[in-house]
This record gives C-alpha cells, sequence and structure tokens, in this order.
C-alpha cells in the first residue's frame, strides 16, 4: 500500500515531505480553478462545492502524511478516510461543472476525459477499499494495485486543469482578492475595456500563467 511505503525512514521523511507538499498544491489548484471559473462565467454551488471538498482533502492528505500507519493507525486512516473520499468528490464535482460550462467541441472532449478518469478512479477506489477488508495476500496485493492506480488517476485529473489555466491572467486573481463577487469580475471586464494599452501586459501574464 502507498502507506506502507512511507512507514520507516528515510521513506517517511520523504512521504511526509510529498504528502505535505501535495497537500499545498491541492489546496493552491482548487483555488485557481475557482477563481477561474468565477472569472470566465459566474459563481455557483458545484464550484463552492468543489473548493470545499479540494480543502478537506488536503487536510486529510496532511493527516496520512504525518501520522505514519504503524505509529499512528487511528490518525492515519482518519486522514485516509477524509481524504481519499474528498478526492473522489472532488473529481466528480468537477466533471460536472466542466459539462456544465462546457461551449466548444474542446470543452466537451476535456469533460469526455474528466468523466472517463472520474470513472475509473471509483472503480479503482471501490476495488481497493473491497480487497483491503478481506484477509487472503493475494486479494491485499490486489488492495495495494488498486490503489496506486487510484492515487495515479487522481493525479492525472488534476492536470487536466492545464486546460483552463492555459487563459488565466491576473484578472482571475483579483477576483479573489475581490471575494469573488460576480460583480467585481464585470467591474473588472470593463476597466479591460476602457485600458486599451495594457493588453500587452495581459497578454505576458497569460502567457506566464501558461508556463506555470
Amino acid at each position: 500500500l502507498c502507506s506502507k511505503c512511507g512507514t520507516l525512514p528515510p521513506e517517511s521523511c520523504f512521504f511526509s515531505l510529498i504528502c505535505s507538499t501535495g497537500s499545498f498544491m491541492v489546496m493552491l489548484i482548487a483555488l485557481l480553478r475557482y477563481a477561474h471559473v468565477i472569472e470566465k462565467h459566474q459563481n455557483c454551488v458545484l464550484n463552492t462545492a468543489g473548493l470545499s471538498t479540494a480543502w478537506i482533502c488536503a487536510a486529510g492528505l496532511i493527516m496520512v502524511g504525518n501520522f505514519q500507519v504503524d505509529f499512528a493507525k487511528v490518525l492515519h486512516y482518519v486522514g485516509a478516510g477524509v481524504a481519499f473520499p474528498s478526492s473522489m468528490l472532488f473529481v466528480c464535482l468537477q466533471s460536472a461543472l466542466t459539462y456544465r460550462l462546457a461551449k466548444t467541441q474542446e470543452e466537451y472532449r476535456i469533460g469526455h476525459l474528466r468523466v472517463g478518469m472520474a470513472l475509473l478512479a471509483l472503480i479503482a477506489l471501490v476495488l481497493s477499499g473491497v480487497f483491503f477488508c478481506q484477509e487472503s495476500f493475494a486479494l491485499q496485493h490486489a488492495s495495494a494495485i488498486f490503489e496506486w492506480i487510484y492515487c495515479m488517476l487522481i493525479m492525472l485529473f488534476y492536470g487536466t486543469f492545464a486546460f483552463e489555466f492555459g487563459g488565466m491572467s491576473g484578472d482571475t486573481l483579483m477576483v479573489l482578492s475581490r471575494g469573488g463577487g460576480v460583480q467585481s469580475f464585470s467591474t473588472s471586464s470593463e476597466r479591460k475595456a476602457e485600458v486599451g494599452s495594457s493588453s500587452n501586459h495581459h497578454h505576458h501574464q497569460t502567457e506566464s500563467f501558461s508556463m506555470l
């Protein structure tokens, strides 16, 4: 299992570091996605729920990484019980949100990709949980395989946000600084229309976010 690979030092040190860094990245990506949806469309229940589930997942991931299973089993399993279901819920919410906001053929293709990855992740998570409860060594081994598959699928799912983040600009972050309101986005759009000389600056900002 993933947790068993990070039980003893020095592996436990890297496991804790990776999980803590991953938790921060989950919070950052979810926050940028939240702001991007508000800037390009408008806020909605799915968007807010997606941000909430991602941050809950991040909290569980910190617990998983910093409380090793062989030395703090209860806290480790509590963290896993928070991180796995919330991460699954996050990808489902983002898949639904992608379809709701899709307007072009490319956006629909991204939606198809995310739904496919979400379904595969759900199957892997269910099979991993079912096999984990069995005493057979072969089924325990299968549980570990499906757990690794699930983790890889979730990380690849986060990678698909590169499609949306390629068009981000400094105004996306301004949405957050103003509280994420739709009116703030409207004001920002009007200001961009009035100040035509800033177009090149925004273009460079977009390229910077694309590179990131």
